[in-house]
């Protein structure tokens, strides 16, 4: 084996190597450490939009709602939310009635899909850790306070402590559209929820809600988080078939998933993609040892005329070919981890040295590039780089060890 290593180094480093083979070699190498580079760094992006959902969007918008098949709402609700509390998989709950309709100031009018909430109920939640607590006692003891997204704000020129109309669509018997309700709400605070939530969400009193839309029994339905927010479909099923109201069901995946779904796409065809990348700079290695084998066949017949065994000479190129691999491997793979760890950095001084902005926060629900190392995959990257690069030198190693030394000698 020493011996093994010896030989495939010289080879490697043999000042007489033809150029262009020398020059496959290093692309060879360069593709493959570029693979390993972008790959890592292109999952753990991904890694960081899912964290960024995860911890950001799906920490403000309900991962189930149960919503009342009839007008008059959830009879007897505050029993079902005591029930859904003893449910292990379920970290809140709140009951909530939903009001879209028309917000205006002055002229100015904007779309606004108000959620009204009980703030018993709601002072467990995300809520009240995105406003003072100053604010969040308002909220509490004034049953005509709002909080609208900072972006509905900025839109119709609003600020905290202004009074703001809302136009409530009305539904008769018969099911026609009737005069919309007026009501006058004081602003108390401004919620910056990220992305384009903060531009049509706002929160007022459940009560006043229910009052203004004729939901006698309150609630319109009830709304809760789970432990893992990615079990939501399958959870939500399961608990809705067994509540005793007539309910829809719907989860964070129907409204918001496609996000979730377009990240899980992305690292999908990222991974295909620069694995295809990945092996064919492996192909070159093939061509790399198929022309270093044509080179040194005089070499070669010489270690097999002084007893070198085929095993020898196999493993000799083997080693030889996969040298390239391995360094590729190791620069691809070190440059990859410190690149991920550092990307916000760097992104945010591209940033300020372009004056450009990736990701604009009025569209997504952050504005940095996110980024989260899994050391599991740069251990499956690396992983099949070296496997990839193994392979490929089976089969000039294994020509190489069929040359006739008679024949190479014999000329």
């Amino acid at each position: 084996m020493h011996l093994a290593w010896i030989l495939a180094w010289r080879f490697r480093t043999n000042k007489r190597q033809n150029g262009f083979i020398s020059f496959i070699s290093a692309s060879s190498t360069f593709g493959i450490g570029l693979g390993c580079f972008v790959l890592i760094l292109l999952l753990s992006v991904m890694n960081g939009f899912e964290k960024e959902l995860k911890d950001r969007l799906l920490s403000v918008i309900p991962h189930a709602e149960f919503k009342s098949v009839y007008a008059s709402g959830i009879e007897n609700w505050p029993a079902e939310v005591e029930a859904l509390k003893l449910h292990p998989e379920v970290t809140f709950v709140e009951p909530y009635v939903n009001a879209t309709g028309m917000l205006q100031k002055g002229n100015k009018m904007k779309a606004v899909e108000m959620t009204a909430l009980e703030p018993l109920y709601a002072a467990d939640g995300v809520i009240p850790s995105l406003v003072t607590s100053q604010q969040w006692l308002q909220f509490q003891t004034d049953e005509n306070a709002t909080m609208l997204g900072i972006g509905l704000m900025q839109k119709l020129d609003l600020v905290v402590g202004d009074k703001v109309q809302i136009l409530l669509p009305q539904l008769s018997e018969d099911l026609s559209l009737s005069a919309p309700k007026t009501l006058r709400l004081n602003i108390i605070a401004s919620l910056d929820m990220g992305g384009e939530l903060s531009n049509h969400i706002g929160f007022m009193h459940m009560s006043l809600a229910a009052q203004t839309q004729n939901i006698h029994h309150g609630a319109q339905g009830i709304r809760l988080r789970y432990r893992d927010a990615f079990a939501a479909p399958k959870l939500t099923r399961e608990i809705g078939y067994k509540l005793t109201p007539e309910v829809y069901m719907s989860d964070w995946t129907i409204k918001d998933g496609n996000l979730y779904q377009d990240i899980q796409l992305v690292r999908a065809v990222v991974y295909i993609a620069l694995s295809l990348v990945i092996a064919v700079a492996c192909f070159n290695i093939v061509s790399t040892l198929v022309m270093a084998v044509n080179e040194k066949q005089s070499e070669i017949a010489m270690l097999k005329s002084m007893g070198a065994k085929n095993s020898l000479i196999i493993l000799v190129f083997m080693l030889q070919g996969s040298f390239n691999g391995l360094i590729g491997t190791i620069v691809g793979v070190t440059l990859g981890i410190l690149m991920a760890t550092n990307l916000a950095a760097v992104a945010r001084f591209i940033e300020d040295l372009l004056g450009v902005q990736f990701l604009s926060g009025d569209v997504y629900f952050i504005d940095f590039l996110p980024s989260e190392l899994n050391w599991n995959e740069v251990y499956i990257t690396a992983l099949i780089a070296i496997i990839l690069s193994v392979l490929a030198t089976l089969y000039p190693a294994i020509k190489a060890a069929k040359i006739n030394p008679a024949k190479v000698l014999g000329h």
